[in-house]
């Protein structure tokens, strides 16, 4: 059951694109992350989603209701954090909690002081007091305590120290195991990697790819180092599946597609003192959508 599917969803502002003829379906119980860099599209996407923002052309449905008819029905069912947090600066965390909490039927008074334990955050103090960080664990908490059916997150984790981090990926993979649906839009690409099932890339304000994270890890494009015990010339570096980017002496730089096991077969036939072969990560994949040769 798709939880999220746009049509052709296009957002025009005067002659600039904010995103085109974006088709896109969220199924019930993932965690999709929609990656791309700032000014990509993300926030206009999830702005149509909400209603917060019209169309130029195209419709969005969410939680099978159209999101612009039932944009009341539809919030009161998920758990929104923006990537501008605002907050009412007169009010404490506590009644800024309260008056979020009125608006949904589910408000969960033990989820939330769970929440705001686990995040270690005062809610006696006035929220014009708090640090950056502080107002993104107060946001993570309205959207969670409401036990919503759909979470929607524009770049969540901004503000928040690693440890908090952490311990935000785990609430979002809690979530998950109870059968709720995530959209998470970031630019962090280790955050996506780290929770999400699936992937929307966006570029220039459209959508250039679609991928199982596990499908990309097995695309990933590698780098390795060679240390040598003493200089060769390149022709004897000729090596298959890979890319020579640098020679410095003794020291070698590949960028590695290609089989690793014959890979391993042929540097055993070097002179080699040691290597760096880190583990895979998504970084290079994602810069093959945008790298300086892409249009």
């Amino acid at each position: 059951m798709a939880v999220i599917k746009t049509s052709g969803l296009t957002k025009y502002y005067g002659k600039i694109c904010g995103i085109q003829d974006l088709d896109l379906e969220v199924n019930k119980g993932e965690i999709f992350g929609f990656l791309g860099p700032n000014g990509a599209g993300k926030t206009t996407t999830i702005r149509l989603l909400l209603d917060l923002i019209h169309p130029t052309k195209g419709h969005a449905q969410v939680l099978g209701l159209d999101s612009h008819r039932d944009s009341l029905e539809i919030r009161r069912r998920l758990g929104y954090i923006p990537g501008d947090v605002v907050l009412y600066d007169g009010m404490t965390g506590s009644e800024y909690l309260a008056l979020m909490g009125s608006f949904h039927k589910g408000h969960n008074g033990r989820r939330q002081k769970e929440l705001q334990e686990q995040l270690e955050l005062d809610l006696s103090r006035q929220t014009r007091a708090y640090s950056k960080g502080m107002k993104q664990k107060l946001a993570i908490i309205q959207a969670f305590m409401n036990d919503p059916e759909l979470l929607i997150l524009d770049e969540p984790t901004l503000g928040l120290d690693p440890l908090m981090q952490h311990l935000f990926y785990d609430l979002l993979l809690n979530e998950k195991k109870r059968g709720k649906t995530v959209f998470l839009s970031s630019h962090i690409i280790p955050e996506v990697e780290r929770v999400c099932d699936r992937v929307g890339i966006v570029r220039n304000g459209q959508l250039v790819a679609i991928e199982r994270v596990a499908d990309l890890k097995h695309k990933k494009v590698r780098r390795m180092e060679l240390f040598l015990s003493h200089e060769l010339p390149p022709e004897e570096l000729k090596l298959e599946g890979v890319e020579i980017l640098g020679i410095k002496g003794k020291q070698i730089e590949l960028r590695v597609s290609g089989n690793i096991p014959r890979l391993l077969e042929q540097l055993c036939q070097l002179p080699i003192e040691d290597m760096v072969f880190p583990e895979a990560s998504l970084e290079d994949t994602f810069m093959e959508f945008y790298g300086e040769e892409q249009p």
